[in-house]
């Protein structure tokens, strides 16, 4: 829903069809670039991170793939292939260290933020992936 309510205002922004949807791809694309499925929030451009422009803050997918992450790693302990290191590793340090999530909040508080953001609906299957709990 919030996808087709930014493409709603780009398009009512623009002049012809087709730069409507060249432009609601780009921004589309940007977001998806800038949420931190494909790159780490640290490793993203510094005029796009958090620390000069809220870019990350704002993506679209953020709160989805951390729910997403927690919701699959919390509570779960794996095997440590470093050298050194202790035999095991748990998810709240991948999730920590090597995922870099934002760990300040619960799953509830992004499920709340992305109501919020989606005018108060989401699809099920969103709903589904944040509700379902893993037992460790």
């Amino acid at each position: 829903m919030l996808v087709e309510s930014l493409l709603m205002i780009v398009a009512s922004t623009m002049p012809d069809f087709l730069m409507g949807i060249i432009t609601g791809a780009g921004i589309q694309g940007v977001m998806m670039l800038l949420e931190a499925f494909s790159r780490l929030p640290d490793r993203l451009p510094k005029p796009l991170s958090l620390r000069r422009y809220p870019m990350h803050s704002i993506a679209l997918h953020k709160h989805a793939n951390q729910g997403f992450y927690k919701n699959d790693f919390e509570g779960l302990a794996f095997p440590n292939n470093l050298a050194g290191g202790p035999p095991t590793i748990t998810g709240e340090e991948i999730l920590k260290n090597t995922l870099h999530v934002e760990m300040g909040y619960s799953k509830g508080i992004g499920l709340g933020m992305m109501l919020i953001r989606n005018g108060g609906s989401l699809s099920p299957h969103v709903l589904g992936n944040y509700i379902t709990c893993r037992k460790g």
